[in-house]
C-alpha cells in the first residue's frame, strides 16, 4: 500500500497501490499495476520504459518532479 506516502496523503488518498513485475536476471519491466487518483499518469511512465526497453535499473534512477506520483516510481522498483 502507498497510502501512506507523502504524495498520496497530500490529496487525502486513503487506498492506493502497486505492483511492479520485474524480470530476474535481465531487469526487463514486463508490466505494472496501479491503483490511485494518478494511475493514469504512472502507468504511463511505465508504458513509455516498457516500449523504449528501459531496465528496472535505469528507470529507478531517473529524476521526477517532487511531489508528483512520477516521483513515487523510484520506490516502486
Amino acid at each position: 500500500m502507498t497510502s501512506t506516502w507523502y504524495s498520496s496523503r497530500r490529496v487525502g488518498e486513503t487506498h492506493s497501490g502497486h505492483k511492479v513485475l520485474v524480470e530476474e536476471g535481465t531487469d526487463r519491466i514486463l508490466g505494472a499495476h496501479i491503483l490511485g487518483s494518478e494511475a493514469g499518469e504512472v502507468i504511463n511512465l511505465f508504458a513509455v520504459a516498457i516500449r523504449s526497453g528501459m531496465s528496472a535499473t535505469d528507470l529507478k534512477h531517473m529524476l521526477f518532479a517532487y511531489p508528483t506520483s512520477g516521483s513515487n516510481m523510484t520506490r516502486m522498483l
